[in-house]
Parts: C-alpha cells; structure tokens; sequence
C-alpha cells in the first residue's frame, strides 16, 4: 500500500480526497459549494484493499438544551450555535400526539414555530449535513418550548469499514457521501 494523497476523479464541482498516513491514520475532505466536511481515523490494509475506520459519532447531530412549557399557545423550536448563520437551515418533523405531522423550517434567527399542538416527538435534520434525522421523544406534551444546539461533530463524515480496492497509485471503490457508483481516488 502506498500511502500520500488520493483525490477522487470524476465528481463534477465536488473536491474531495484522502490522505493514507504511514502511521496508519488517515484524513479525508469533501467540499461541494459552501458544504465541507471532514473525517479522520484509522486504515487497515487486507489482502487487495484499504479499510476505513474512525470513532462513531456521538448517536443525534442535535443536543437538547432545554425544555418547558411557556404561557404562549404555540410551539417555539430554537436552534441555537456560536455560527449564527447556519441556524436557518434545520427542517423539522413534529409528531403530535393525534398523530399528525407538521413540517417547518427554522428561519434567519434559528426559530421554528408551530400553532398549538401536544409533541410527540421532534425530529430535526440540517439541510448542509443531511446524512440522517435526530429524533427526540418527548415525554411531558405540556411543553411548548425546546432549544437544541448543533452537536459540534455534526460535520464529520463517519466511516465504518470502508472498503477501497488498492490498484497501481489509485484506490477505487464507495464514497462516503456520493451514492449510485463507484469512485476512483488517484494518487498526487
């Protein structure tokens, strides 16, 4: 295995690429547009191919800071993070306990607001790291207020025996985000 840099060939307006590490770690980066994304961790080599492994992330990409019942008659969601301007871009289920679903989007201050209604459940996802949806029971269906803050690692990419093919001065096989085909990643 020759470790250095891969960078992955034929994504259009994508730049991404992994750096193999002769002590065994690697990192990797992604770019599209104004969405980056970063992971690093550990590889193996097995027969033919590079595995990728890194510490799982923490089980939600969301934090629930707070909860309560405010006098107002609708539901207040606030999306709060030290990086004000990526608090208008979280889509919102809310489960009530009739069993309708409301969808909302929080707005430029992080706000999501929904008329009166007994929560069931809160599930929450960020339109620039939309890899999966944090969902939050809720046990008291008084509570009409809930702040949450983005979990910081809400950027790393998460591998987990990644499988890449070792050919001559490239790797080829899945990419983590980019679906439907498989990738080559040629060495610098």
């Amino acid at each position: 295995m020759k470790t250095g840099e891969y960078y992955l060939q034929g994504a259009m307006e994508v730049g991404s690429g992994l750096w193999i590490k002769p002590d065994f770690t690697f990192e990797f980066f992604y770019s599209y547009g104004m969405i980056d994304r970063i992971a690093n961790g550990k590889w193996e080599q097995k027969g033919g191919h590079l595995v990728l492994n890194n510490t799982p992330k923490p089980e939600k990409d969301f934090i629930l800071v707070s909860s309560s019942k405010k006098t107002r008659k609708q539901l207040v969601i606030q999306i709060s993070d030290p990086n004000k301007m990526v608090v208008r871009s979280v889509y919102c289920q809310l489960q009530t306990r009739s069993g309708m679903v409301l969808e909302g989007s929080s707005d430029a201050h992080g706000v999501i607001v929904f008329d009166t209604a007994e929560p069931l459940s809160i599930a929450l996802i960020h339109e620039f790291w939309p890899d999966r949806y944090s969902v939050f029971e809720i046990a008291n269906p008084e509570e009409n207020y809930f702040e949450f803050t983005i979990e910081p690692r809400i950027v790393d990419v998460e591998f987990s025996d990644l499988t890449l093919q070792i050919g001559d001065n490239m790797l080829q096989g899945p990419h983590p985000l980019l679906k439907g085909q498989e990738w080559t990643y040629v060495m610098s």
